[in-house]
């Protein structure tokens, strides 16, 4: 019985073995704990990276910083050369607009000065007319006759001018012009008159004036075909008789 009273004394008294009393944690303080240790290790490890990358002369946000002016300096460049585009290309296209005005006023003036030498001439013309004894003056005479090719192939346009004189000044004129045309097509020698029997572009060969007339017109041949030589003839109504021709030959 003794033993048994022993052991109880040494659990219970002085020499009893020490106890701990210890509080629980809970699981989610545990799992705070972690995590802010982890984020002050790596709060650490990018400082020490950091610190290490400045001791050997790298320092990431000066770069970062010199890479953003950089990119700034870069987007305002870009801006510039697109300003500077859209100028070049205002300048081209009024660069063009005026060059195309400075040809339109260069062809009018052309033909002003054209127009200015056709009177001159057709005023020299009139003045030797009154000038000239109408007894030995021709009844109708050619004028300025041209003949040049047009925009088409094979056409042709031929211009002249007709002046009454002598006897014929007191009277109007009623006749008809008539185009004989000489060329070559596929090494053969033609011969065409115009207008053609029943052609119905034969009104825009009658012809009536008093005093002068300028005629104008148009003509077609195969444009294979090589113009040589074309004549003219003034022929008045109700007789065969031609009262004025003129031949051109063309280079």
């Amino acid at each position: 019985m003794f033993p048994k009273l022993r052991k109880i004394g040494r659990r219970f008294g002085i020499t009893a073995p020490r106890v701990a009393v210890r509080t629980e944690m809970p699981w989610y303080w545990r799992w705070i704990v972690v995590l802010v240790l982890v984020a002050l290790a790596a709060s650490a490890g990018a400082w020490i990276y950091n610190a290490g990358q400045r001791l050997s002369g790298f320092d990431r946000e000066e770069m970062a910083s010199k890479l953003s002016a950089a990119n700034a300096e870069l987007d305002a460049d870009r801006k510039e050369l697109e300003r500077l585009h859209a100028i070049a290309n205002a300048a081209d296209s009024r660069i063009a607009i005026e060059r195309t005005a400075q040809q339109r006023l260069a062809q009018q003036l052309r033909a002003l000065e054209d127009d200015n030498s056709n009177l001159r001439e057709e005023l020299a013309i009139f003045e030797r007319m009154l000038s000239s004894d109408p007894r030995s003056a021709p009844a109708i005479s050619i004028y300025r006759f041209k003949v040049t090719p047009d925009v088409v192939p094979g056409e042709y346009r031929y211009r002249l001018l007709l002046i009454s004189s002598g006897t014929q000044r007191d009277r109007e004129f009623k006749g008809r012009l008539e185009l004989v045309l000489s060329l070559i097509d596929q090494g053969k020698s033609a011969i065409i008159k115009l207008p053609q029997e029943g052609d119905g572009g034969a009104s825009g060969f009658s012809l009536t004036f008093k005093y002068f007339r300028r005629v104008e017109g148009t003509f077609r041949v195969a444009p294979s075909a090589k113009l040589e030589q074309v004549q003219i003839r003034v022929l008045e109504d109700g007789a065969n008789q031609v009262r004025a021709t003129q031949i051109l030959t063309l280079g």
